[in-house]
């Protein structure tokens, strides 16, 4: 149990009924994206980076501050363009002429959520940069570590349908997100929706105004964190992910399957599913839940199979179907 900000004792079942209120108060700015939503309390919950895969218009960048507004997080966003410099990011010693030192300056990652905007957008270099924040959760600057706050995420977006001037993310820079999301067109209704909200006034750029208030503080969050710890994975359980995992480096389709961080990222989000649902324990279905996307961007498809339009997600599904779950 923890202590929230109004002094409040937050236990196990009032972080999950808060947490899950988040939900409804981001459908306030963000129409349909309940999946995306709860993809991104996951990584919040695992304390991993997510990164939001859709075309433009579909609010990403949206959801990702109405998120941090609803928590109460301090967010701050970065543009990756191709002249951004590895210390644009992470910040950089600043010579004072007033003290006759180099003083560091923070950079926008000293935030609890950092919204990468287009990060394939920036060259590798820069990129890089991010590899340290994303892993040791620090910034080290002239052999001097910094640490970042203890909530922190990064939530990037990319566009998958353009790739003019775009730079192809490392393999070691996306296998340190926990989960890629697919942030979906929505549906007509859902549309019109927005259409209707936008109609009346709605503007994205005033959260407030749109209703959207904090529902949960970091206290509710941090109790969600150690229930997740806590809850049972039976060893049958972890037989399977380790076999879903192992099935995918072997897959004829795929020239390159999950590393053993993916089955610990598949272990991590399970549990946080588990403990969503309402249980201290998790399930095969559990696993299967959140199989693809923890999984579909540690992979890479042959390049024909790609040819023959064979998607990842489809043989994550053949994987999945291949594999037996324990009873």
């Amino acid at each position: 149990m923890t202590q929230n900000a109004v002094g409040a004792v937050a236990t196990t079942d009032d972080a999950r009924e808060t947490l899950h209120r988040l939900r409804a108060e981001v459908a306030k700015a963000v129409v349909g994206q309940d999946s995306v939503v709860t993809g991104v309390l996951i990584a919040l919950l695992c304390r991993g980076h997510v990164l939001l895969e859709g075309v433009p218009g579909v609010a990403k960048t949206l959801l990702v501050r109405t998120v941090a507004a609803a928590l109460a997080l301090d967010a701050k966003r970065l543009q990756f363009t191709p002249d951004l410099m590895p210390g644009d990011v992470t910040g950089s010693l600043v010579y004072d002429p007033h003290t006759a030192k180099f003083e560091f300056r923070n950079g926008p990652v000293f935030t609890n959520l950092l919204l990468a905007d287009e990060i394939n957008r920036t060259p590798p270099k820069t990129q890089s940069a991010l590899l340290e924040v994303m892993e040791e959760r620090q910034v080290s600057v002239e052999g001097v570590p910094r640490a970042l706050p203890d909530v922190f995420i990064v939530a990037a977006t990319q566009n998958p349908v353009e790739y003019e001037g775009t730079y192809p993310l490392p393999e070691a820079q996306l296998d340190r997100f926990l989960l890629k999301l697919t942030v979906p067109l929505p549906t007509r209704d859902e549309e019109l929706g927005v259409l209707r909200a936008h109609h009346a006034g709605f503007d994205p750029r005033d959260l407030a105004a749109a209703g959207v208030r904090q529902v949960a503080t970091a206290d509710d969050l941090n109790a969600g964190r150690a229930a997740v710890a806590r809850v049972a994975v039976a060893d049958p359980v972890l037989a399977y992910m380790v076999d879903i995992c192992r099935a995918t480096r072997v897959s004829p389709a795929f020239e390159l399957g999950a590393s053993p961080r993916g089955a610990t990222a598949l272990l991590a989000t399970a549990k946080a599913w588990g403990w969503l649902a309402g249980r201290d324990y998790v399930t095969p279905d559990d696993v299967k839940a959140v199989a693809r996307a923890t999984l579909r961007h540690r992979v890479r498809l042959r390049p024909e199979a790609e040819l023959e339009g064979v998607t990842t997600d489809a043989v994550l599904d053949s994987v999945l179907a291949s594999v037996p779950a324990p009873r």
